[in-house]
Formats: structure tokens, sequence, C-alpha cells
């Protein structure tokens, strides 16, 4: 699975590409309408001579040219979306505005007179920047590019320039050798970079125009081309249920196989607070050792996956379980527990953090596990630190500390166990950084002694806050053994950062959630009760997008991204000599 973590990496370290466009549509109009008066005033003042008394109501008329046509763009585009047409424009604009303010430039500098060749050169370039936007990202056939990529520069060139200068300028040969030739690279840009992923990938434009569509909760496309390479196969999910003996409640904690994602709102991304809901909000929903190639692709299998955890069977089921067992190792963190012959253990490097925990550690435990006549061990990744892919010296403590957690768990006695369960959703903790199902603690009374286990809706954690909220509940002489998060791929705001999303502590302090556990800590530990034990387990088959997608994704993103640098090195080289005519 190493070679599908590095293309999730490399796909995910080109998100920061995602935010080149402004974040409001107003910042883009606002701004174009700016550029459009710098474009109008270099022309007037700086090519054309004329004094600004005679001629101020073109830019006016400029600029109400330019927001009638950005109007107007709407009609053209696949999803007639205002807001892309604007973020369009203002770089179209901003082309334009660098070039006629290059020629004033070169004329001063090179002591040559001022060339309206810049003026023209410059709207064919929006044109030609037009071809390329409406064709990768706006769903354009590239012939209905040409037919329409003229309709704002030259609207708004019409309006900027006197009538009687209209024909010699638009026909001069040097800007239309100039011009037709920005026109086909951007054309040709637009082939290649479209064929980028072949033979994986059909169309590169096309995946990068659902991608954007499901940004506006649109995943109907983005769903159907992951399902369309996705394949079926079976995915476990295990489960501890602890029943009162009353009957009066129960909670449990899950382990899913699958794996939440591939990003919100496409899929599984919610899966944990999905399943969560589907328990009665009285489940923590933690992250099992898997990986993205484990995401489910589309709604419909994940209300399959949900309709056949109903179907879940009791594998074991007792009254006892061993206190909890801590092994440190460098970095490397395991906790465990045993409940009957099933271990629970959970794995983590904070403060230090990392990436997804590899599959091969979760089946070397396993098979470790087993010779020691353990059954399954259920295995959590608590995914609470920060970090990149784990290293071979940290995986190596890791497997370690595992090891000596499971032989330690074997010579532990059992007690009857208690349990009280807790969570948010009475209380008011809506934050940018936590997802729907909010937080969650279980108390655990185990030989007269109680453990706390702490969980969160969140996509990872911010380094350290999980060490200043046990260093809180200690002062309050309350062990707080662990806090996991479900890495929920859900999104309550769209995060304008290089994750795309913001781990729980980034924007909520630790004090605050620390506040927040110890109210619900209090509220698990008021109601505990006498408890048994369940093991479940489920094998549901569904379809997952799996290992080769990724695959494809990131050879069509460096691809297209090769492509481009090439083409932008020679476009600036070929653009440069226009400013020695």
């Amino acid at each position: 699975m190493e070679k599908e973590s590095d293309d999730v990496s490399n796909i995910h370290n080109r998100f920061s590409l995602t935010l080149v466009n402004p974040s409001s549509h107003y910042f883009s109009l606002f701004v174009s309408l700016g550029v459009a008066t710098i474009i109008s005033l270099a022309t007037l003042l700086g090519y054309l001579g004329n004094n600004i008394e005679d001629v101020w109501y073109v830019i006016p008329a400029v600029v109400t040219v330019l927001f009638l046509t950005q109007l107007l763009d709407t009609r053209f585009t696949k999803k007639k979306e205002y807001s892309k047409s604007l973020h369009s424009s203002l770089f179209a604009n901003m082309l334009w505005a660098a070039t006629v303010l290059l020629g004033l430039l070169a004329s001063f500098v090179l002591g040559k007179e001022t060339s309206l060749f810049f003026v023209t050169f410059g709207m064919i370039l929006f044109a030609s920047f037009r071809i390329g936007i409406y064709t990768t990202t706006l769903g354009v056939s590239l012939k209905k590019a040409w037919a329409i990529c003229f309709v704002q520069p030259l609207a708004m060139f019409a309006v900027l320039v006197p009538q009687d200068l209209w024909i010699p300028m638009l026909s001069d040969p040097m800007t239309l050798f100039y011009g037709i030739s920005f026109m086909i690279i951007a054309s040709v840009w637009s082939v290649l970079t479209d064929r980028a992923g072949r033979p994986g990938m059909e169309s590169t434009h096309k995946t990068i125009q659902a991608y954007l569509a499901s940004q506006k909760n649109d995943h109907t496309e983005a769903e159907e081309i992951m399902e369309q390479r996705s394949s079926e196969t079976k995915v476990a999910t295990s489960q501890i249920r602890l029943s009162a003996n009353n009957g009066k409640k129960e909670f449990r904690m899950v382990l899913p196989e699958i794996h939440p994602g591939p990003y919100h709102p496409v899929g599984g991304s919610n899966i944990p607070y999905l399943i969560y809901k589907n328990l009665s909000s009285s489940a923590m929903v933690m992250h099992s050792i898997s990986d993205h190639a484990l995401n489910l692709p589309s709604k419909n299998e994940v209300e399959n996956y949900l309709k056949n955890l109903e179907n879940s069977k009791v594998k074991e089921e007792g009254l006892q379980c061993t206190e909890p067992v801590t092994v440190q190792i460098n970095k490397a963190r395991v906790i465990g527990l045993l409940f009957g012959k099933n271990p629970l253990l959970f794995l983590s490097l904070s403060p230090h953090g990392m990436e997804d925990i590899p599959n091969y550690m979760k089946n070397d435990i396993e098979q470790y596990a087993k010779n020691r006549n353990y059954s399954k061990p259920l295995i959590v990744d608590c995914h609470n630190a920060m970090g990149e892919e784990i290293s071979n010296e940290d995986g190596e403590d890791m497997l370690k500390a595992a090891k000596s957690c499971l032989d330690t768990l074997i010579t532990k006695d059992s007690f009857p166990i208690e349990f009280g369960y807790a969570n948010s959703d009475d209380m008011d903790v809506w934050t940018e950084d936590l997802g729907m199902g909010g937080l969650g603690i279980v108390c655990l009374k185990i030989n007269d002694k109680k453990y706390f286990l702490g969980w969160a809706d969140a996509n990872n954690m911010e380094n350290g806050v999980r060490e200043k909220i046990i260093d809180l509940f200690t002062r309050k002489d309350m062990q707080l053994l662990e806090i996991c998060t479900s890495d929920t791929h859900y999104a309550p705001v769209k995060a304008r950062n290089r994750n795309g999303y913001y781990q729980l502590g980034l924007i909520t302090s630790a004090e605050k959630l620390a506040k927040w556990y110890l109210e619900i800590a209090s509220n698990a530990e008021s109601n505990t009760a006498t408890a048994k034990f369940e093991i479940l387990e489920n094998e549901t088959e569904v379809k997952v997008m799996g290992q080769g997608i990724y695959e494809d994704y990131s050879k069509a993103l460096d691809n297209s991204l090769k492509i481009t640098k090439g083409f932008l090195i020679g476009g600036v080289i070929f653009f440069i000599t226009s400013l020695f005519l």
C-alpha cells in the first residue's frame, strides 16, 4: 500500500492549486472591474494620448460592458455558474492589463514609440485564456470555446477603442501572427492536458469539472466517475457492544474497515457520522488501519454498507475485561485492554503524529496475536496528531510496543465491567474543526478504578492538543487514556489552507476542548452501570475505489502540470519577443 499512499499524498499536495481562485465571487467582480479601469486608463492615456477630461466617459462604459458580458458568460457554461464566470474574467482581465502595462514599460525602457499592438494583442490573449479556462473547468467544447472566446474582450475593445481604429488595429499582420499563435497554443494545451491521464483516465478535464461541481455540493458526476472505476470487495466491520444489565442503554465502539473519504461531500466522506447516527448516537466510530483504497465512491454504496451493518453477528460475549495496559517505546505508544480473547489496541505517535498506519503493521500485529491464541485483535489508529508517513524506525517501535502490550495482557486478571457513555449532542459545541458527530466520552469502571476514553468526529488533531487535554484531566484526578478521532472527511466549512480541512484544535483551543470533554466525562461517570460485552463482526460486499484510481489521478495531475509548465515557459518566452517589436 506504500505506492497508494504516495499517490494520495501527491494528489493531496496539489490541493493548494485549487486555492488560486478568490474565496468570494464579489472579490472577483469588484477587482475585475478595477482591472478594467486600469486597462482603460492605460489605453486612453498611454497609447491614445487622450486627455482624461475628454474621454472620462469611456471608462464607465468599458466597466459596464464588462459587467454585462460577465452576466452573459454564464449562459455559455455547462453549469451556468456566475462565480466561475467572474473568476475567469478576473484572471483574463489581469492578463490584458499586464500586456498593456508591459508594452508601456518596454516603450519607456527601449526608447521607442508606444504601439497599439499591445492593446490588441492583450485583447487576443484575453480570448486565448478563455479558450483554456472554458475547456478545462467550465465544460465547454473546444469548438464552442473558439466561437465565444471573443465575446467579452471584443465587446470591451469596441467600447474602449475609437471606431476609426478598429480595422487598422485588428488587421495588423504582426498582431494577427502573435494573437492567432497564442490561440493555437491555448487550444493545443487544452487537447494535451485533457489526454494527460490516458489510458487510465479518459478525460482529465471532465474529472476536474466533476471535482469543481462537487465543491458546490453537486456530487453526482464525481461519484459516477469514481463508481465506474471502483470494484466490489468484502469489507469487515468489528464492534464492541457494551450493554447495561438493566437493558436500558448500550454503547458501541465501531472499527469499520472502510476509510472515510475520498473528500467532502463525495462518497463516504461523512461515513463516521452516518454510522454514529445509525447506532442511535451511542457510539464511537474509530479509525481502523485502512487507507483511501477503501473509500466508498458514492452515496449508493454508503447506503448499501449501512443497511448491511444491521446484519452483524455476535462472535463472543462476556462480563469481564482487564485493566488497561500502556506500553511506550520512544515515540510509539500502545494502550490495550482485553475483552475475553479479543485485545483492543490503541496505536498513536502523539504528539509527534503520522499519516494512516500502513496495512503491513496490521497484518504483523494480527499474526502475532494469532500466534498467542488471541481472537482477532481490534486495532485503532488513534489519528490524533498531524504528521508524515510513519518512518521505518517509528513503525518498528510501534510494532514492538503492540507486541509487548499483547504479551502483557495475557498475564492480566479480568474484572467485571461497568460503563457510562455521554456525548455532546445536547451541548453547543459547533466549530469549524469538528464534524457532525461532535465529541464523546466512555467511562470504564474496572477493578474499582475509572478510566476515560475520548472521541471526536474530526479529521485528525493539532499536535499537542491531546496532551494538554489529558493534563487537565490529570489535574482533576481523572485518568483519560486516549483521545481518538474518526478521520471524518466531512467539512463544515471550506478550509482555504494546504490541507483542505481544519484538524481538531486548530480553530478550537485545547482549553475549550478540555472544558467540553470534562463536562461530557462527568455525565458519563454519573450514569455508569454494570455491563456485558459482545464482540460483533460483519462482512459486507461493497464497491471501493481501490488503488488504481489514485495512480491514474496522480499520473494525470503530474502530466498535466508538466505540460502546463512547458507551455507556460514557452509562452512567456514568445511573449517577451513581442516587447522588442
